[in-house]
């Protein structure tokens, strides 16, 4: 029951006690490392919803992310402005993609179940990462699975490779890369 209440109070949290409450803990969040393990996830509900109880072999943890876009190093020789190419660059990846990929660097002997976002301010995002220990939980359905974050295979890997549901008449969710790059060559 108490789950509906914070479902509620996260899907419009400018309106709720939410803003207040993370406006004061992102000071503290900010001032710790981009990676942090943490004891419950802040998100109760969502984290609920994905995968997440309170037991031995599941564990959390915080990842901080740079918002905006990428850079590059400003080239040394002359060239015209335009021709720069520092600023305006794009990922292939979401940045919860990134977020889950740094945990998992981090946490080499875990594998990473799924994932949410949490806050984000000017400068950061924060997402938490929900980790499955293959040693003590074996009978999981992922603890057969190696690397699995960094093949696509969590939700935000199957976002960023296009393969979400865009419909129930939907056949399939994408042409695949390889009809997409023949269908270029041949114009």
């Amino acid at each position: 029951m108490a789950y509906k209440y914070i479902a509620k109070a996260w899907k419009k949290p400018d309106e709720s006690f939410v803003k207040d409450l993370m406006w004061q803990r992102a000071i503290t969040w900010r001032k710790q490392p981009a990676i942090v393990r943490i004891k419950r996830p802040t998100r109760l509900d969502r984290a609920r919803n994905l995968g997440y109880k309170a037991k031995q072999g599941i564990v959390m943890a915080r990842v901080r992310v740079r918002r905006s876009g990428f850079r590059k190093t400003r080239p040394t020789g002359g060239r015209r402005q335009k021709r720069l190419g520092v600023t305006k660059f794009k990922v292939g990846k979401n940045m919860r993609l990134i977020a889950e990929e740094r945990v998992a660097r981090r946490f080499p002997n875990l594998e990473v179940l799924n994932s949410y976002w949490v806050w984000e301010d000017g400068r950061y995002k924060w997402y938490e990462v929900i980790l499955i220990d293959p040693m003590i939980l074996p009978d999981h359905p992922i603890a057969c699975q190696t690397r699995r974050v960094f093949r696509g295979l969590t939700s935000a890997g199957k976002q960023t490779r296009g393969l979400h549901n865009r419909g129930l008449g939907a056949e399939k969710f994408r042409p695949s890369k390889k009809a997409a790059r023949n269908k270029r060559i041949k114009q």
